[in-house]
């Protein structure tokens, strides 16, 4: 099977002309932050938001097109952006390592704060929808538990709520590609830093520390409506991830996809959506 991160690389490239850009205050867990955003269907502008929190490798451009599509499918407006040390936001530091808290330090502090400097107001965050997609899966799994009250719902595509060998094995076979393959610079394409991407993803997760690391007693304050996906294929993690979601969250419902892998809005895009489509219909009746 091909390493994910080979077929992520060759996903799309970076288009800088279509970024803006969002200043971010310092707070507790983090210094000044340079964000880049993209809004999809931005005219639309009753349509209720669903924000999209790409994977560990990911950045805007790393998404192509499924954003836009998934949004005119639903009805909905778009926001995407790169974390800090993704894309063309801020990057990380050289001497920086993620801490093992770094997706609670995302969920907690700086998707609010992005919120923030955009002017969405409670209104249009009692609307809104997220959509992540592995550590992004993951950060939105965290912004509900944590902002019960400022969501409709999330979708969480292959997130991970605690460390299995299948994850941790695969990471240390992409730096092995990372280093001894033109996989670095396939990932140039779409990361102004494109180290400070990889390594600071890479890092954490290869830390002995990080393997203690688990979201699971955090889930039982998910109070909104939450889907969560996986591929059987997946090389990233297994079906216990998704299975854990469903024994601690009574309302989550879940889609498994047969031959699919660690990103079904690549692997599989027509099931995807049209199961996405679905449950946010049922939202809505």
């Amino acid at each position: 099977m091909q390493n994910p991160a080979l077929a992520a690389a060759a996903a799309a490239a970076v288009t800088p002309a279509a970024s803006s850009f969002a200043e971010l205050p310092a707070a507790a867990s983090h210094g000044p932050l340079r964000i880049e955003y993209r809004w999809v269907n931005e005219t639309a502008a009753d349509a209720p938001i669903a924000v999209f929190l790409h994977e560990g490798l990911g950045s805007i451009a790393m998404w192509r097109d499924w954003p836009q599509t998934l949004c005119e499918r639903l009805g909905m407006r778009g926001l995407v952006y790169s974390r800090p040390g993704y894309g063309l936001s801020t990057p990380r530091a050289r001497d920086v390592k993620w801490p093992v808290h770094f997706m609670t330090d995302q969920a907690r502090d700086i998707l609010p704060a992005l919120l923030n400097a955009l002017a969405i107001d409670t209104r249009e965050r009692k609307r809104m929808w997220v959509v992540g997609h592995s550590d992004g899966g993951s950060i939105a799994l965290l912004y509900a538990a944590l902002h019960p009250d400022e969501l409709v719902g999330a979708v969480v595509i292959a997130p991970h709520v605690f460390v299995e060998d299948i994850s941790v094995e695969s990471i240390a076979q992409t730096k092995q590609l990372y280093e001894t393959t033109d996989l670095r610079a396939k990932l140039g394409r779409y990361h102004a830093d494109v180290d400070s991407a990889f390594y600071g993803w890479n890092d954490i997760w290869l830390n002995p520390a990080f393997r203690q690391w688990s979201i699971t007693a955090e889930l039982a304050s998910i109070r909104q409506p939450l889907l969560a996906i996986q591929g059987h294929d997946d090389n990233y993690g297994t079906m216990a991830q998704i299975d854990t979601i469903a024994a601690r969250v009574p309302q989550a419902q879940l889609v498994k996809l047969d031959a699919c892998g660690h990103s079904p809005h690549r692997d599989a895009p027509g099931q995807l959506n049209d199961a996405i489509a679905a449950f946010v219909s049922s939202q809505r009746q």
